[in-house]
């Protein structure tokens, strides 16, 4: 079965129908749950993203350090644990610096927008089963509802708001690009994000978290939905502006984006908000596509599923959690920024069509599974067969000439949309204004400067030749 490796236990739900057969699908019971209860939860989880944030700062340089073949964070606290809350200390009593030139108000809100969207997400993650807390069977999840995944999509785009506000309040040149940058990503990157999970819709048959989890009783979704979970991966780098996908925040090129106005704690505000969402992003994934809370197998199997029930399912769910985490930090010591043009082409030319594409091979697959009688081993076979053909056929399609560039390069105005943007290849800028003049100046400058030698010369020779102070009258009769 090609679920072996990740089965775990307990009723399997409708989505499944179409892949293994299944039952019925119980969504999270809160119930029980008190306004305490509740209360527990909600703190219980703004310490573990806070303390998360700290891990993930001290976790990140350790990693890029040991590739880098450096030590990392070793002097404060043991193996340098406390390097991240000493950094925390810094910006909390660093001077805070306003802009004079901002809109005072949104300048200010904006860092508290980001970090409240990245805040909202984890409230509908489930981090395990019904336990017992102080005397109440409860699921360890704050809360759920039929169309929480749309939640947390609308919680994540909310969050870019902090980000485009802060660019745009600042009253700067580089922060606007910055806020303008980061518009245009989240609206390409969301796309194809949402996109990406309406396979696990199909599949799981419900939007709620807690039942999506439920569905991955026999096998995880990013196995049959490996293409999916590519695009989403991809998708969720972008989204959180990582590396290659900082185009936002470009040290390089925008010194540092929408955040170069920022000191103290607004810009750890906008920090604390990019680390909390790569545990939102990364929870999102375990959630939808690696099991949830679920032990993976052979751990599954043990004592008829001992290890899915009571507290042990947070062990796993945190360990998968970090494994995502640990991906972020590896791609970032190992690719470089992508340019601004190629991370637009390929958000809109490359993850778009493909999820599009998918979505629709998934959807072809599960009707005629529901309304047919064709084997599902018969049906792939048939799709991988047809898959094989297409790419066949692809490698006979001549490649496209690139058309011949003009000898003379096009002079391109980069103010011409009102705002700056680069030269593409085969394009040159206009001779600058400023260089004209700078090249008038000194050449008159150069004339003044040969005029006055002249004149030098001139007195240097009366003084030797007395005679030359009066023209002759052939000279004047020349002159006039």
């Amino acid at each position: 079965m090609i679920g072996a490796g990740v089965m775990g236990s307990g009723p399997t739900g409708p989505g499944v129908l179409g892949l293994v057969g299944g039952g019925e699908v119980l969504p999270a019971d809160f119930s029980n749950d008190t306004w305490w209860i509740v209360l527990i939860k909600a703190v219980g989880i703004i310490v573990f993203l806070l303390t998360s944030v700290l891990i993930a700062i001290w976790f990140e340089r350790k990693v890029v350090a040991r590739m880098q073949v450096r030590p990392g964070p070793n002097v404060h606290g043991p193996f340098g644990l406390l390097q991240s809350l000493a950094d925390a200390m810094k910006l909390l009593v660093k001077e805070d610096m306003n802009v004079k030139a901002a809109d005072k108000v949104v300048y200010i809100v904006a860092p508290m927008i980001s970090v409240f969207a990245s805040l909202l997400i984890f409230a509908v993650i489930p981090l395990g089963p019904a336990v017992n807390m102080f005397g109440v069977i409860t699921p360890l999840q704050l809360t759920d509802f039929p169309v929480a995944v749309l939640y947390i999509l609308a919680a994540a785009s909310f969050g870019v708001y902090g980000i485009v506000l802060g660019g745009w309040s600042s009253g700067s040149t580089y922060p606007l690009l910055g806020a303008v940058r980061s518009t245009a990503q989240v609206i390409s990157y969301e796309l194809a994000m949402g996109l990406s999970l309406v396979s696990v819709f199909l599949l799981a048959g419900s939007m709620s978290t807690s039942q999506i989890v439920q569905s991955q009783t026999t096998i995880w979704w990013f196995l049959p939905l490996l293409p999916a979970f590519v695009i989403y991966f991809i998708s969720m780098v972008g989204e959180v502006n990582r590396l290659p996908f900082d185009l936002p925040e470009a040290e390089g090129e925008l010194v540092s984006g929408f955040m170069t106005e920022y000191s103290s704690m607004k810009f750890a505000w906008f920090f604390l908000a990019e680390y909390i969402n790569m545990l939102n992003v990364s929870a999102i994934a375990t959630t939808l596509f690696f099991g949830g809370w679920r032990a993976p197998w052979p751990i599954s199997a043990i004592n008829d599923g001992m290890f899915n029930e009571g507290w042990w399912p947070v062990l796993w769910f945190l360990a998968k959690l970090w494994f995502f985490m640990f991906l972020f930090v590896w791609i970032r010591g190992t690719l470089l920024r992508f340019r601004y043009d190629q991370f637009m082409s390929f958000g809109w030319k490359v993850l778009i069509p493909v999820a599009l594409a998918w979505i629709v091979a998934v959807a072809v697959i599960q009707g005629v599974r529901q309304f047919t009688d064709v084997d599902l081993t018969t049906l792939l076979i048939g799709l991988g067969v047809l898959a094989v053909l297409v790419i066949a056929v692809t490698f006979l399609i001549p490649e496209r000439k690139e058309p011949a560039r003009p000898a003379e390069p096009e002079v391109f105005d980069p103010y011409a949309g009102g705002y700056p943007v680069p030269p593409m290849p085969g394009q040159v800028l206009p001779p600058s204004p400023r260089r004209a003049r700078l090249a008038a100046q000194h050449a008159t400058t150069a004339g003044t400067g040969a005029t006055a030698s002249t004149g030098t010369l001139t007195a240097a020779g009366t003084a030797e030749h007395p005679t030359d102070q009066h023209p002759t009258e052939a000279e004047e009769e020349s002159r006039g």
